[in-house]
């Protein structure tokens, strides 16, 4: 319903019965009608979530002031190394962010996920001061949670459970209570206390924290689910946590969901989070889990930040040995809790059933089986591993195109190599006649491999929503990440876990630069990330093929913390510039009548034109966050095919000049319906980098299908 008409919450929510017993009061008695509501959204805007006849449904759309009326639809999770990989390492106290930060001392964290685990050493308050007087929130009681469950770190905490089907709450806890891990995982990321001697099954053994560990910490458990994977909800929880957490006063929304791959983005979500913007909350969401495949983005917002995965310098190395005393290192995350037989075994590989679908227990039993996986996810894995299993397997070595992303078995050998090494072990056993190996536990290691590279799960671009703006934002580390799950610490994969990176580095941002807009803190992490590993070479991005990763893999490049605490200039956004965009997830009348104006127009640190068939002309302006007298140069890298004018090419700033305005002229080289090509526009002032990223697409007519 768009704006609220009163600042009184009784109030909004009494207009949003009435508009409800208007169309079912008809029928019903005015109480059964507002039995049927489940949520008013009072806070940062004016709706309603209501159980309704699709008949029903339509006759609320025609009521005044309705914009617009929309199903549920259901939302998915996309689930210590890491920060000082990062450069927020706890031994430099002068040089980097989080020290200067203050840790993020202060700042509130709103976390909308599958709630927490309040018990865990990550959330105690020990060395906290009081609650911020500002916090308005709650600690909502419910099963095996009372209010004592919060303290002064954990400062609230709402759970929301109206819409979730019944048995999908059997194996859960009716309250914030963490269930899966997941939104205990991803708050411990964020704003963990230091925990010493963290570790999972003795693996990536050392001190666990959060990227703003003096952060407080608020949750509303959203997401149900018994395991993290299966971890869902509904817009209409969702929305109510986002309209809660903005009432309550949190800094920072973090929210490591999604829904279908390449799909529209929820109406309701764009008000929702485009509310939250408004009142200076920062919003940080997950990309998804559906990459490498293009079109796969599932969060496609202009004033949030989507976040990609990417991985660290951490590595699981687990040896393979042959016949004749040779070995190989694939990866895993294999433990015994038990006392196992590790000695050798046969190996085992079917050329008639590479892929272990129907493998032969005569043949298999006792054996170390051998399955192609090609590029399956890792989760489909299990399906492989069943089956040898049933068939009397011992062991499993999994062959795929990308090994980074480590396979977890307990008390059964298993490891993950590429197609050379298994083409190694085959060569072996024919030039030793051993046909045994032996796969030995995991251990943990750092790599002087090319890292981070992203992740071959990650979701990619372009938007297929809002091919006008570049989505991933950023990319941060979600692979191998160790965090906190019930009392102990586990490994977990996913851009869910990759989106809790950024949302730290926010709260840390907030705290040094307490006056930046959501806009402002977004540009800075984009304009400064980095596109380059420590040896200078481009970051690459898995998949088939590996490749070099560009802006629809990671936006910005990967997040540098560091240099986002003084990016030099920024690409700042009055939050009212957004509202001309909201027609892009509205159907009411007036949005049907209206001209949309492409979204390459809104000051973003990033420029993505889907359809140059001549030239254009896009306008930019930033703001000196630096030193009062610099100058700027640009450094232009138009992409292939393209000609990039910039006009001005230097900036001058001042004391009384802060904000400076420039004009780039995109001109098509050739005609062609071509594909999007990359570039970037960088400005330099010999001590700061501002660099966005640019993708244009050239083409003779709009949809065309055939152009990526």
């Amino acid at each position: 319903m768009g704006e609220k008409q009163h600042d009184n919450p009784d109030m909004v929510t009494a207009i949003h019965h009435d508009a409800l017993s208007s169309v079912l009061g008809r029928s019903f008695s005015k109480n059964a009608a507002l039995e049927s509501m489940v949520y008013s959204y009072r806070h940062g805007f004016s709706g309603f979530a209501a159980r309704l006849t699709d008949v029903q449904a339509k006759q609320v759309a025609g009521l005044p002031g309705v914009l617009r009326v929309m199903p549920n639809r259901l939302v998915k999770a996309t689930t210590t190394r890491s920060w000082d990989f990062l450069g927020l390492s706890l031994n430099n106290p002068q040089s980097n962010l989080l020290h200067k930060a203050k840790m993020g001392e202060g700042v509130i964290v709103g976390v909308v996920d599958s709630g927490i685990w309040p018990e865990s050493k990550s959330f105690s308050d020990e060395g906290f001061g009081p609650i911020p007087s500002r916090w308005k929130g709650i600690c909502q009681p419910g099963q095996l949670f009372n209010a004592s469950s919060c303290n002064r770190k954990l400062i609230g905490a709402r759970w929301y459970s109206k819409t979730i089907p019944p048995e999908q709450l059997k194996a859960e806890y009716l309250s914030p209570r963490d269930a899966n891990n997941h939104g205990t995982h991803t708050a411990s990321t964020i704003a963990g206390n230091m925990v010493r001697g963290a570790n999972f099954q003795g693996l990536g053994a050392g001190r666990a924290r959060g990227g703003a560990p003096r952060a407080r910490l608020a949750v509303y458990k959203a997401l149900w689910g018994a395991a993290p994977a299966e971890a869902s909800g509904d817009d209409a929880t969702v929305v109510k946590a986002i309209d809660d957490a903005i009432r309550d006063g949190v800094d920072v929304l973090s929210l490591s969901i999604g829904g279908s791959p390449g799909s529209a983005s929820s109406a309701h979500e764009s008000w929702a989070t485009l509310h939250a913007v408004q009142k200076g909350i920062t919003v940080v969401y997950s990309a998804g889990n559906a990459g490498p495949a293009p079109e796969s983005m599932e969060n496609h917002f202009p004033w949030t930040i989507t976040v990609a995965a990417s991985t660290t310098d951490r590595i699981f190395p687990t040896a393979i040995t042959l016949g004749g005393n040779r070995t190989i290192v694939g990866q895993a995350i294999y433990w015994r809790t038990i006392k196992g037989d590790d000695g050798f075994k046969g190996l085992y590989y079917d050329l008639d059933d590479t892929s272990c679908n129907s493998p032969n227990a005569t043949l298999v039993n006792g054996t170390i089986v051998i399955c192609d996986m090609g590029d399956v996810p890792t989760k489909q894995f299990g399906i492989a591993g069943r089956n040898v299993v049933k068939a009397g397997g011992v062991g499993m070595i999994f062959v795929r195109y990308t090994t980074n992303i480590p396979v977890k078995c307990m008390d059964f050998p298993c490891a993950v190599v590429d197609l050379e090494s298994r083409q190694q072990i085959i060569e072996n056993i024919i030039r030793t006649g051993d046909e045994k190996a032996k796969i030995s536990p995991t251990r943990t290691a750092l790599s002087d491999g090319f890292s981070p590279r992203v992740a071959a799960f990650s979701s990619r671009g372009p938007s297929a929503v809002v091919p006008s703006v570049i989505k991933p934002d950023v990319a941060a580390p979600g692979v191998g990440i160790l965090a906190a799950a019930k009392d102990s610490y586990v490994f977990m994969d996913g851009t869910s876990m990759a989106a809790p990176h950024v949302s730290g580095v926010v709260a840390l941002l907030k705290c040094l630069h307490p006056t930046w807009s959501p806009a402002a803190i977004k540009s800075a992490i984009v304009t400064t990330a980095s596109t380059v590993d420590k040896y200078g070479l481009p970051i690459l991005a898995e998949g088939v093929p590996r490749k070099y990763a560009d802006p629809f893999d990671y936006g910005g490049g990967n997040i540098n913390p560091g240099k986002a605490a003084d990016p030099g200039l920024i690409y700042d956004i009055n939050p009212k510039d957004y509202e001309q965009f909201k027609c892009m997830w509205n159907e009411s009348n007036a949005c049907q009548q209206a001209t949309l104006q492409p979204m390459y127009h809104l000051n973003l640190p990033s420029i993505s034109i889907p359809n140059l068939k001549t030239s254009l002309t896009v306008s930019r302006s930033v703001t000196n966050v630096g030193a009062p007298n610099s100058t700027y140069k640009a450094i232009v890298e138009p992409p292939p095919g393209i000609k990039m004018e910039v006009v001005p090419s230097t900036l001058e700033f001042s004391a009384k000049t802060r904000v400076r305005s420039f004009k780039i002229r995109f001109t098509s080289v050739h005609r062609m319906q071509g594909v999007y090509t990359f570039g970037s526009l960088t400005w330099v002032d010999g001590v700061h980098k501002v660099r966005i990223p640019i993708a244009v697409r050239a083409v003779i007519q709009e949809l065309y299908a055939n152009v990526q």
